[in-house]
């Protein structure tokens, strides 16, 4: 809990994301900004509580944009380490079908906890499995987030094209139609908020061209649109996701998204790495998001997103941390330290700044999500913050606060407040036996793909 009305004071330095400086600090009422102060400027009105932020890097809260949370449950595993995507996926697709509601559980608390000390508020994740016995999943998934006191975008995913019909996925995986659209409609209508300040929303994600019927992804196009949600999928990861589409569809990755309805600004997608010029163009006309996903795309070699020319185009672009099997992290600032480097080989240094990065994962992520509540330090937004200190060894000698979070590799909030509330106080997350978390999840782990 905190004060109705704090006053976080003369931050070392503050990342707004936008064109508003504010060296004296903000102050929060109600879990939302009220006011953003200059150099020596006070409150407006008295506060209930100050905290001195004289030795903190300020930050909206990051936001990611891709997760699959279940995937900390099958971290560096060996027979995965050196496999490009398909064979990855096709060797992990049994072990992850022994899943169970509290293995689930235990996995998206990792996830999220791993997450909120990198900086993190709010999250999407890409839920796709649904095993007998895990009907349930985005339930399970909606409890650990309330749990940990984070923002989530829980993507309903599906996957309905399995291996005896030329789809990637074992059978037993892989679900109806009926089921899948049933369930969706279940999770809008009993979770799914609206407006500012939301803490739980629904997406509808059917999972990837290889492992969905077009005709799932006609109706999850509908359903989303009568119901004003959004969309996610995976889309050009690899160039063997277009050699499967041409193959099966006739069609490249843009052409087929379009041709069941998903090219739009109600969408975001996943990777987004292998366009041509005027698929670039087609998506930035459609205003349709892109979640760059740096660390998952150099660990299975799929290729460097095309981010300054999608922006350029008119698409959006936010970060995601992708699954923690093939990151296999869930840090959002050693994410945004990733997407620096390699945009850099893409794009040269003086275009890809940090910045630019913090932008991404903060704003950008935001306009993906359709939230234009979160990602900046601005007069109505939520507070929803990160603190990072710079006193341990690798920031000494730094000089520009704002660089050395990403240059010098911060890792670790020492604070993080959503809502107004603080969630992470000294580099803990307040009220959570990380410990014993560790111990449950590591023996899940093993049970798991013990079998």
């Amino acid at each position: 809990m905190t004060a109705s009305r704090i006053w976080i004071k003369n931050p070392l330095a503050l990342y707004t994301a936008n064109d508003q400086k504010a060296p004296g600090g903000l102050v929060i009422e109600g879990g939302v900004i009220a006011e953003l102060l200059d150099a020596g400027q006070t409150p407006s009105a008295p506060v209930d509580s100050t905290f001195d932020a004289g030795e903190h890097v300020v930050l909206p809260g990051l936001i990611n944009t891709h997760h699959h949370f279940y995937q900390t449950l099958t971290r560096a595993w060996a027979p995965v380490v050196n496999q490009p995507l398909f064979p990855w996926l096709k060797t992990l697709y049994p072990v992850w079908a022994r899943l169970t509601p509290d293995r689930l559980k235990l996995a998206s608390k990792v996830a999220l906890a791993e997450l909120l000390l990198s900086g993190c508020t709010t999250a999407a994740d890409h839920h796709y499995l649904f095993p007998d016995g895990l009907e349930n999943a985005i339930d399970v998934q909606i409890d650990a987030v309330r749990e940990l006191g984070m923002r989530a975008m829980l993507t309903r995913g599906s996957m309905s094209l399995g291996e005896a019909d030329g789809g990637l996925p074992p059978q037993q995986t892989v679900q109806t139609a009926e089921a899948i659209l049933a369930d969706s409609e279940r999770l809008i209508g009993r979770y799914h908020q609206r407006g500012a300040g939301a803490q739980i929303q629904i997406a509808l994600a059917p999972c990837s061209p290889f492992s969905v019927t077009p005709e799932i992804m006609r109706a999850s196009a509908a359903m989303a649109d009568y119901h004003d949600v959004r969309l996610h999928t995976h889309l050009a990861e690899t160039l063997d996701e277009e050699a499967f589409c041409k193959q099966r569809f006739g069609l490249r990755t843009v052409d087929y998204l379009d041709s069941v309805g998903w090219l739009s600004s109600r969408t975001w997608l996943a990777h987004g790495i292998h366009f041509n010029e005027d698929e670039i163009a087609r998506l930035g006309a459609a205003g349709t998001g892109i979640c760059h996903c740096p660390s998952s795309n150099m660990r299975l070699a799929s290729g460097i997103c095309p981010t300054i020319a999608l922006e350029a185009a008119g698409a959006p672009i936010g970060l995601g941390v992708d699954g923690s099997a093939s990151n296999d992290a869930s840090n959002m600032m050693l994410e945004a330290r990733q997407a620096l480097f390699i945009q850099r080989l893409r794009y040269g240094a003086e275009q890809i700044t940090p910045e630019k990065v913090l932008g991404w994962a903060t704003r950008g992520s935001a306009r993906l999500l359709g939230r234009d509540d979160l990602g900046e330090l601005a007069v109505g937004k939520q507070a929803d913050l990160a603190l990072f200190k710079l006193d341990e060894l690798r920031f000494s000698g730094s000089h520009d606060p704002v660089s050395a979070l990403l240059l010098c590799g911060a890792d670790r909030a020492d604070r993080v407040m959503v809502g107004g509330r603080w969630q992470v106080v000294d580099g803990q997350i307040e009220g959570l036996d990380v410990a014993g978390l560790i111990a449950d999840h590591r023996q899940a782990a093993r049970d798991l793909i013990a079998g």
